[in-house]
């Protein structure tokens, strides 16, 4: 990933953001991509990310979080609860020395660079996830593929290996960009 990770958030997280702003009040039950969450389950997923990302870039432990987290965290307003959430996680990806701090995952100590690689890349598909469910743009920023796509490279075969992604499906020979980094994530475009 190029080393300013943290505009590389922030801009995942804004591309999650404008498909949250398209969801229409009737759409929250509508399926997605992702066979185990409906759209609002979808969306309360990217808020537990980001609720979490805070006190993990700030040095605490899971332990320490314990499961403050869990369960609905979009109640009446799914909109103002991610955008509250989003606002406060990239403010915390961007404290100073927030990006050489090593943060306390559940796979253990891990560089913070690396833990904020992967709600970039989760923020990234998961636009693409939510655009799919609700009709809205589906065309994900180039830079952000290309960025997702050099990182995820390394990262493919282990996500799999642990069941985190479904298989790569096939893809066209003249397939762009997105159409691989999708494939990649176990989509089909």
């Amino acid at each position: 990933m190029p080393a300013d990770q943290a505009a590389l958030h922030r801009r995942a997280v804004e591309e999650f953001d404008a498909r949250v702003r398209a969801v229409g009040d009737d759409q929250w039950e509508l399926p997605t991509p992702c066979s185990d969450w409906n759209v609002r389950q979808l969306v309360n997923h990217l808020v537990y990310e980001n609720r979490w990302t805070v006190p993990l870039m700030e040095g605490s432990t899971i332990a320490a979080v314990g499961d403050r987290y869990e369960g609905d965290l979009l109640g009446d307003d799914p909109k103002a609860a991610w955008a509250e959430s989003s606002a406060d996680a990239v403010r915390s990806v961007r404290a100073d020395g927030a990006l050489e701090r090593v943060v306390d995952l559940s796979s253990g100590p891990t560089p913070a660079g690396e833990y904020v690689s992967q709600l970039f890349a989760d923020h990234l598909i998961h636009a693409w996830d939510l655009a799919r469910a609700v009709g809205a743009d589906e065309r994900l920023d180039p830079e952000l593929v290309d960025a997702c796509a050099s990182w995820f490279a390394e990262m493919e075969p282990r996500y799999r290996a642990v069941g985190a992604i479904g298989e790569r499906p096939e893809t066209p020979p003249d397939a762009d960009a997105q159409t691989i980094l999708l494939a990649a994530f176990g989509r089909s475009a």
